[in-house]
């Protein structure tokens, strides 16, 4: 936790979080994957066919299931739980960010025709 808390300086902030666009081009190369830590209630709501689905509170159990190899980027509808699981994951040792968007802001962006913008198929 005393390297993630010595990297909270200006210029690492960039390195932290990740944008709509961004997300979708690492999607797209199978550099990143996106995980939705949001409650099961509310991904019985609405969920995505290309999130891994960990509640943030569980992700301690389920480390085993995240990719040492790729930019793991937590998400939650805005950026409140993001943060805080992103903060757990890099005290961890993961490569880590968190959508700036947050998921709503993905949807919009996603919307309509500019849905076919992310590749489903690998």
């Amino acid at each position: 936790m005393e390297n993630v808390i010595k990297n909270v300086i200006p210029k690492n902030m960039g390195n932290m979080k990740i944008d709509a666009d961004d997300l979708i081009n690492l999607i797209n190369e199978d550099k990143a994957v996106l995980i939705d830590i949001r409650m099961p209630f509310e991904t019985a709501v609405w969920s995505l066919k290309f999130t891994i689905e960990i509640p943030a509170h569980q992700l301690p159990d389920n480390l085993e299931k995240l990719p040492n190899d790729k930019l793991i980027v937590v998400a939650c509808p805005h950026t409140d739980r993001s943060i805080m699981a992103r903060t757990y994951l890099a005290s961890k040792g993961y490569d880590v960010r968190y959508l700036s968007d947050g998921l709503l802001g993905l949807m919009q962006r996603l919307k309509g025709g500019k849905a076919k913008d992310i590749k489903l198929d690998k």
